[in-house]
C-alpha cells in the first residue's frame, strides 16, 4: 500500500505524529452519543473564540470561547467523525470525535481519554514513540552502521503504518493514515492507491485531494505558469504580476503558522542576499493564513521580498499543492523548472539557474 519514506520525511513524520499530524484521541460512553471536549489553553487566549470542524468537509460542529484559559464543547453525535480544532484561523489539533468526554492540553500537547477507536490509535502512537526515540538516538550517534539502521527504522514504520492500515481501511484510522500518506505520493501512485482503496474515494477530502493530484501533474516541472488572482482588501494582486517579466522568479508558498515555512526562510534570506537584483526575483504567497498572522510574521523574520497576502486556498488549489512550504522556480517566460525543493536541494537549482542566466 504505501512507498517507503526517506530518512528525513520519517524522521519529520515520526515527531510530529503524536499530536498535531494525526493526534486522535477520545473516550467512549456506553448508550450515549453525547460528546464533552475540554480544551486547555494559556491566558493568552481568554475570549478567543475555538473551532471544532469536520474534518473531511470543513463543515462547522460547535464553538467555545476561551475562558480562563479553557473552552469546552458539548453536543451530540450520531457517530465517530474526524475532527479538527481551530482557534483564530490557526490549527490546534485533529482527533476523532467520539462519544464521551475528551480532555485536550494544548500547553503540554497531552490528551487523556479511551476509546474504541481511539485505543488502537493510542497504541500506534505509542510503537511509534519507540521509534521515533530510537531513531534520534541512532540519528546522533556516529554508529559505523548508521544509515543501515535507520534504512531498518524505516521498513519497521512502514510495516507498523500498513498493518494498521489493513486493519482499519473501513473506518476513520484507515482514512486519516491513507491521507497522510497520499501527500506524499505522486499523481500517478495516487491513482493507483485509490484503485485498490476505492472505498477512500468517498471521502470529501479525498476528492478534493484527487483535483489536487491532477493539477500538481499539469503544474509540474516543465509546464508553463497558470495565474491566480488575490484580493486582500482594497489591493489585487495576480501571480502574472510577477511571473513571466524575463527574469527568474523564486515563489515561496507558506503560512504564518507553518515551522517548516519559517526555518526555510533561511535558506531564501541567503538566496536573497546572492541573488536579489542579478537576474532573480523573490516572491511570497501567503496561503491559509490570516491577513493580520502574515504581517505579523513578515516583519517579525524580516521577510524583504514583496509578498501576496490572503490568498488561502486559490493558488494551493490551482497548483494542487498540498503541503507546505511549496517553493517553485520560475524562469524568465514563465516555466516551471524547479518545484518542492527546500534547503541543499532548493540552493542547488537554483544556481544552476543563476549559472545559466
Amino acid at each position: 500500500m504505501f512507498k517507503n519514506h526517506s530518512i528525513f520525511i520519517i524522521m519529520s513524520r515520526l515527531f510530529t505524529s503524536i499530536f498535531a499530524a494525526a493526534g486522535i484521541f477520545a473516550c467512549s460512553a456506553a448508550g450515549t452519543n453525547n460528546y464533552n471536549v475540554k480544551v486547555s489553553f494559556t491566558p493568552d487566549e481568554d475570549g478567543f473564540v475555538l473551532y471544532m470542524v469536520n474534518y473531511d468537509d470543513g463543515s462547522k460542529i460547535d464553538s467555545a470561547v476561551v475562558a480562563e484559559g479553557v473552552a469546552e464543547l458539548n453536543g451530540y453525535i450520531a457517530q465517530p467523525l474526524m475532527a479538527q480544532l481551530v482557534i483564530e484561523g490557526n490549527r490546534a489539533g485533529s482527533f476523532i470525535l467520539e462519544p464521551g468526554t475528551t480532555t485536550v492540553d494544548t500547553n503540554t500537547r497531552s490528551i487523556k481519554g479511551q476509546g474504541k477507536l481511539n485505543s488502537q490509535w493510542d497504541a500506534f502512537n505509542q510503537s511509534l514513540q519507540k521509534l521515533a526515540s530510537d531513531y534520534q538516538e541512532i540519528y546522533q550517534s556516529e554508529k559505523a552502521d548508521k544509515e543501515q539502521a535507520l534504512a531498518e527504522i524505516e521498513k519497521r514504520y512502514n510495516q507498523i503504518s500498513d498493518s494498521m492500515f489493513n486493519a482499519n481501511a473501513d473506518n476513520l484510522i484507515g482514512y486519516r493514515l491513507f491521507l497522510d500518506r497520499s501527500y506524499e505520493m505522486t499523481p500517478a501512485e495516487f491513482e493507483a492507491a485509490l484503485v485498490k482503496n476505492p472505498a477512500m474515494g468517498d471521502y470529501a477530502r479525498v476528492k478534493k485531494l484527487r483535483t489536487s493530484k491532477a493539477n500538481e501533474a499539469a503544474t509540474s516541472v516543465g509546464n508553463p505558469f497558470k495565474d491566480f488572482t488575490v484580493q486582500n482588501g482594497d489591493s489585487v494582486q495576480r501571480l502574472s504580476d510577477y511571473v513571466g517579466k524575463g527574469k527568474w522568479t523564486l515563489v515561496d508558498f507558506w503560512a504564518s503558522w507553518c515551522g517548516p515555512c519559517i526555518r526555510e526562510t533561511k535558506t531564501l534570506k541567503e538566496l536573497y542576499s546572492k541573488y536579489a537584483g542579478k537576474g532573480l526575483d523573490f516572491l511570497g504567497v501567503a496561503v491559509w493564513d490570516e491577513p493580520e498572522n502574515t504581517q505579523k510574521a513578515i516583519n517579525d523574520h524580516q521577510l524583504p521580498w514583496p509578498m501576496i497576502i490572503n490568498a488561502q486556498t486559490i493558488p494551493t488549489d490551482i497548483y494542487g499543492i498540498a503541503g507546505i512550504p511549496c517553493i517553485i522556480l520560475f524562469d524568465p517566460q514563465g516555466k516551471i523548472v524547479s518545484r518542492g525543493k527546500q534547503g541543499a536541494d532548493l540552493v542547488a537549482d537554483v544556481e544552476a539557474a543563476m549559472a545559466e542566466n
